[in-house]
């Protein structure tokens, strides 16, 4: 189907692309590869990955570079089998049943429906109404709203972190797993990353650097190691694009010890010194 021809629903808007956005070509081609399967039937994509490294911008990009409407949802809100789909509410006395946006999305053609953190419901049994959806029937009944049938054209894109620093999240159920393709990613190499930052901060390219290098040492710090994703880097890029200096917007952006951060920068010949801009210890009135 056509993007003109799609029909878009209230609540579900096609989003604007993101600029500077990398990924591997193999990733890219397969994204393509999607797209051509979406268009006999529903398809389902697991993206996996460490976290800050751009799962969700690669939903919604791939919405936005098809033109499609776009609907996002938070799986770790849910407690109770069904949540997706509405809920019972009490007004004036009577009791109703409200609707929610899920079931409107899957039966909107062509539409992109995120299912975010799908690793992370408050309780296990709030997935089970997603096995109907995902399966190859793609159908499921509710006694409020009837036969649900997902419509031609929709892709289901999963997001998720394991492991065990993740609090909160559960390893997802093999049977589950088992209805997704699988798209992993990771952070970029160092000459993307630097461009990124470069782009979409415009600080200079050796300042860039600077950040990058200070990053993948503290990736692969063998004392202490730290993660620090894409989302942080370009959080250290805008500081220093503010004023901050590299220093200045590591130790104020990571919650990395002091003496790790000095380790790092001056085995990169840089000093973890705030001369000239006021003393560490020093308090002013605000």
């Amino acid at each position: 189907m056509k993007a003109s021809e799609r029909n878009t629903r209230p609540g579900l808007e096609v989003p604007e692309p993101e600029e500077h956005f990398f990924l591997k070509a193999s990733v890219i081609e397969n994204l393509d590869r999607i797209k051509r399967l979406a268009s006999r039937h529903p398809v389902n994509v697991l993206v996996a990955g460490r976290q800050g490294c751009g799962k969700s911008t690669l939903v919604r990009q791939f919405a936005a570079r098809n033109r499609r409407p776009l609907a996002t949802f938070q799986i770790g809100i849910l407690s109770e089998p069904g949540q997706l789909f509405g809920e019972h509410q009490l007004r004036a006395g009577e009791t109703s049943y409200r609707e929610f946006l899920f079931p409107k999305a899957i039966q909107t053609p062509g539409c992109v429906v995120h299912l975010e953190e799908i690793n992370r419901p408050e309780h296990p049994k709030a997935l089970n109404m997603l096995f109907s959806v995902l399966a190859e029937d793609r159908k499921v009944y509710t006694d409020e709203l009837g036969l649900i049938k997902v419509a031609n054209d929709v892709v289901f894109f999963a997001t998720l972190n394991e492991g065990e620093e993740f609090v909160g999240t559960e390893m997802l159920d093999a049977a589950l797993r088992d209805r997704f393709y699988v798209t992993l990613i990771d952070y970029l190499p160092p000459d993307v990353e630097t461009r990124v930052l470069h782009l979409k901060t415009g600080i200079s390219e050796s300042d860039a650097l600077t950040i990058v290098n200070v990053a993948n040492q503290l990736r692969s710090n063998a004392q202490e190691p730290l993660t620090v994703s894409t989302r942080h880097t370009l959080m250290i890029a805008e500081m220093v694009a503010v004023g901050a200096t590299v220093e200045e917007a590591f130790v104020n952006s990571l919650q990395a010890s002091r003496d790790v951060l000095e380790s790092v920068l001056l085995s990169l010949h840089l000093e973890l010194s705030l001369k000239g801009r006021g003393n560490a210890g020093e308090y002013r009135l605000y």
